[in-house]
């Protein structure tokens, strides 16, 4: 039947639409998770080459320093080597004037790699960074300015737990917009085969199995 028959097209058109939009989000993720990890790996790189520790130093705080620039590096490393190899070919489909052509990218098969990419540059990384600045601060004037840490420390507790409430929240917000936006493509589509549909049966156009 021809009702069958647009159903079909439909569903295949709005399949199309929701993975060319998953490849252009996919592509914006992955683009801003490369630039914020090269930034921020490379301030971590410079910090531990550039820092000057000071005599007396307790080695918990330098372990603890240790310990967050390493996370820090590796996070951002991970999250900028998953852009590096995924990137290329998204923008290679991308650029492509095929509708078709989205099939031959591999944004859906790594979609797992990409949301790992981003949460780790943009929210992991982030905390890391922040405690980084915590510790540095320590470090630069634990010798004659100590009350500087406990001001940093104090500031920073609030920070971390505010940072994590508003990204909590974006997620949700993120997540309710999309999901809301795939329901409104759907609907308008079939809309669309209905009103092919009663348009073809008012012209008395019939279509044979």
């Amino acid at each position: 039947m021809f009702k069958l028959y647009v159903e079909e097209m439909s569903n295949q058109h709005s399949e199309q639409a929701l993975s060319w939009r998953k490849l252009y989000l996919s592509r914006a993720k992955l683009k801003a998770s490369s630039r914020t990890s090269a930034l921020l790996a490379g301030f971590a790189m410079v910090a531990l080459v550039e820092i000057s520790l000071p005599v007396g130093l307790p080695t918990a705080l330098i372990m603890c320093f240790s310990v967050i620039t390493i996370l820090l590096i590796v996070t951002h490393l991970f999250a900028l080597l998953v852009s590096t190899c995924i990137l290329p070919n998204i923008e290679a489909v991308s650029n492509i004037e095929n509708i078709n052509a989205v099939k031959e990218s591999p944004h859906e098969s790594m979609s797992t790699y990409i949301e790992l990419s981003w949460i780790a540059s943009t929210a992991l990384g982030i905390l890391l960074f922040l405690l980084e600045i915590m510790v540095l601060i320590w470090i630069q004037f634990y010798e004659n300015y100590k009350y500087a840490g406990y001001v940093a420390t104090a500031l920073l507790i609030p920070a971390l737990l505010a940072v994590c409430v508003f990204a909590y929240h974006f997620y949700h917000k993120l997540v309710t917009h999309k999901y809301k936006s795939y329901n409104t493509t759907i609907d308008e589509l079939d809309g669309l085969a209905t009103e092919l549909e009663n348009n073809t049966e008012m012209h008395g156009v019939t279509l044979e199995v």
